[in-house]
């Protein structure tokens, strides 16, 4: 079955393409504005859903498009649910705004963010958690830990500030004093927003006589990826306000132990002292701490990459998405 693809209206097309010539001088960032604002090519989606009547239709994201297509569902008197990325305890904005947008979507909601729950932030009667699911790439008994003594530390995120990259080479500096550790840094460097950032990080290192301790990698292909993965003995995203990260499953279907900031969606998959640790978002000294527990002690390495790979076989395999969905559908039949 091969998916086919409605995309935006031409209208919407011919009008983006403006603004993007306009403001990508000021805001390299524009090219976004379509994920809010575009919208489909209504008579040609409708046409569509009325063909193929489907028995569930999955939106994702709020938004000018989801919105037309949530009511083109209701139209045809279609289900559907709603999938984004807002954790499940999350804090409800009940203005008159997010009011309208709520009921212009889909009242059923799926996430792979749980988020903690607190007096603020409570779990909706219809709000459901479906993980991200991970094949399983290898086991503690094929792999090798620490070879040589050497503590290899991988970071995956694209070059830019929010990554924290810089911060994490600053925290490898201090602990390359005591430890024998080398990390590397894989992302994406397609812009002119990255290459500056790129070059910024390379400064720093060259500055502080880094060269041996951290090497930079970009735009690297899934087989490339693969190859790092399977050499990595702690995987680590120093990045702030992760909306969810699906490398950190990856990282513990290689059997590794991951760390993550408390403000990354993804959190809920990495529990302290089980598979790996969580510190406080944006605090290079709380990163350095939690590093430091693992580092300190090389039983940690295979003790935690178990408990990841456990993880992945046990609870992120396509069962336990295909159970998340049909909560969802249930909710809807009630």
């Amino acid at each position: 079955m091969i998916p086919e693809i409605i995309g935006y209206s031409p209208l919407f097309l011919l009008v983006n393409n403006i603004y993007t010539r306009i403001q990508k001088k000021k805001n390299i960032m524009a090219d976004d504005w379509k994920l809010l604002h575009g919208f489909p090519p209504i008579i040609k989606m409708y046409r569509k859903m009325k063909k193929i009547n489907p028995d569930v239709v999955i939106i994702r994201e709020r938004s000018i498009y989801s919105i037309i297509t949530y009511l083109i569902c209701r139209t045809l008197h279609i289900k559907a649910i709603l999938y984004n990325q807002s954790p499940v305890y999350e804090k409800i904005k009940n203005d008159m705004a997010h009011k309208l947008v709520r009921r212009l979507t889909p009242k059923v909601r799926m996430t792979p963010v749980m988020g903690m729950e607190s007096p603020d932030k409570k779990k909706e009667t219809y709000v459901f958690f479906v993980p991200f699911i991970m094949d399983l790439k290898c086991s503690p008994e094929e792999r090798t830990y620490c070879p040589g003594g050497e503590i290899r530390i991988f970071t995956v995120g694209k070059y830019e500030k929010r990554k924290n990259l810089i911060m994490i080479a600053g925290v490898v500096k201090k602990l390359c004093r005591v430890y024998n550790i080398h990390l590397t840094i894989a992302g994406e460097c397609s812009s002119d927003l990255h290459r500056e950032y790129y070059k910024k990080l390379q400064k720093y290192i060259l500055e502080n006589n880094l060269e041996d301790h951290i090497t930079l990698l970009q735009n690297l292909k899934r087989e490339e990826m693969e190859s790092v993965y399977e050499k990595t003995d702690l995987f680590v995203i120093p990045s702030t306000l992760e909306p969810a990260s699906i490398s950190q499953l990856e990282a513990m279907a290689y059997s590794i132990p991951v760390i993550c900031s408390d403000t990354n969606g993804s959190a809920c998959y990495v529990k302290n002292g089980h598979n790996g640790y969580i510190f406080k978002d944006n605090d290079s000294d709380s990163l350095k701490e939690v590093m430091e527990k693992i580092i300190k002690k090389p039983e940690f390495f295979v003790k935690m990459g178990r408990s990841s790979y456990q993880d992945v076989k046990e609870q992120y395999q396509f069962e336990n998405y295909f159970e998340g969905i049909m909560e969802c559908i249930h909710c809807l039949e009630r």
